[in-house]
């Protein structure tokens, strides 16, 4: 993953961060320092929202967070452990890690939003809510019947240009169908 965020950007932030929030685990603070003092593993750390969806990620609170203290997540596995996640991040100084940190205000501050990335693991729909699929649903479903009403009534009109009266009547009772099962659908 390129990323823009230059390492002593990322630098400034963790230094910014550690000296305004006390973390909930001491340990964080260990893992903080470093990822700060080591700019090769720095150029592979990414702070993202949502790291639970990364392949490789850590999340870390503070005091004045409701969240769990920490978290590691490589691939399936998750741990609270934070020097296995230490060990990990030491061992395999070249791959990406992503971080979510979460403390009091993070989506207002200004020094989180300067580092932050966008999450290239959250899912499609991550975003949508149950009433947004409920109003794609309906969207499909009425284009889909619009479709299927107006072949129908071309084909009436075909049949009626030919004079076909067995065509006609097979068109018009599907087209029947097919409006009761819009109104069937739609009308519970």
């Amino acid at each position: 993953m390129e990323t823009s965020i230059k390492v002593e950007d990322k630098k400034s932030f963790i230094h910014w961060f550690l000296g305004n929030f006390q973390l909930k685990k001491r340990e964080s603070v260990w893992i903080l320092n470093y990822l700060m003092n080591h700019d090769n593993v720095l150029s592979n750390v990414h702070f993202v929202l949502e790291a639970r969806y990364c392949p490789r990620a850590m999340i870390i609170s503070t005091h004045c967070s409701k969240e769990i203290a920490f978290r590691f997540y490589k691939k399936h596995i998750v741990t609270t452990d934070a020097d296995k996640s230490f060990h990990d991040i030491r061992l395999h100084n070249k791959e990406p890690i992503y971080i979510q940190l979460n403390f009091k205000n993070s989506k207002q501050s200004i020094e989180y939003m300067k580092v932050l990335e966008d999450n290239p693991f959250i899912p499609d729909d991550y975003f949508l809510s149950q009433h947004d699929k409920k109003q794609v649903d309906h969207w499909l479903n009425y284009t889909l019947y619009y479709f299927k009403k107006q072949q129908l009534e071309e084909k009436i009109n075909q049949a009626l240009d030919d004079k076909n009266e067995v065509l006609f009547n097979d068109y018009a009772r599907k087209l029947l169908e097919l409006e009761n099962t819009m109104k069937n659908k739609y009308n519970k």
